[in-house]
């Protein structure tokens, strides 16, 4: 009988020490997942601190506090790219705090999420873009912040800007947006 408990015992510690792990992983992956409702459905992205960390923190300082949801999709350029994140919808808006730029050699890819700016470098603040396709001219010149890992269909939906600028008459909103570890 003891010898029993003894293997159950040896058994419950083998699960146990690749439980813990894994269950710390999932929490952590949580952590670095967004979740973006839009009208259409759920966008799902897996940000990349590992890239940009100072991006990606104030990306999920900014969607723990709500500034993202009913933002408007304010830029839309069919083959190239979705905007949002200016509260205003001009192109002109956002938190208030600009970043210094956390430049990668990670391509601008179908799915990849962009921090957008004005001129300079470091002028990014709230607003963001989602690439509908390639786009090498912005490799290296852009922050890369993520990367959609499911949605991206919902994401092909975004009603599309006029116009080289792409701005958008009355725009699809974010409907929500939530850091996966604090989703309910």
């Amino acid at each position: 009988m003891t010898r029993l408990f003894g293997r159950f015992l040896a058994a419950a510690f083998v699960v146990l020490a690749f439980a813990l792990p894994a269950a710390a992983q999932t929490k952590q992956e949580a952590e670095n997942m967004l979740y973006l409702d839009t009208a259409y459905g759920r966008v799902v992205i897996k940000l990349r601190p590992d890239l940009a960390p100072k991006h990606v923190a104030r990306i999920k300082e900014l969607t723990r506090t709500g500034f993202y949801n009913g933002v408007p999709f304010h830029r839309v350029i069919a083959g190239f790219m979705a905007q949002t994140g200016d509260p205003t919808g001009t192109g002109t808006g956002g938190s208030g705090q600009k970043l210094a730029a956390e430049f990668s050699s990670t391509p601008f890819t179908r799915g990849v999420v962009g921090m957008a700016r004005a001129s300079s470098p470091d002028s990014a603040d709230s607003q963001f873009f989602i690439m509908f396709d390639s786009t090498p001219s912005l490799n290296g010149q852009y922050t890369v912040v993520g990367q959609v890992v499911s949605g991206m269909e919902f994401v092909d939906k975004i009603k599309k800007g006029s116009g080289a600028s792409g701005t958008v008459s009355n725009p699809d909103k974010i409907v929500k947006m939530q850091v996966a570890a604090d989703a309910k």
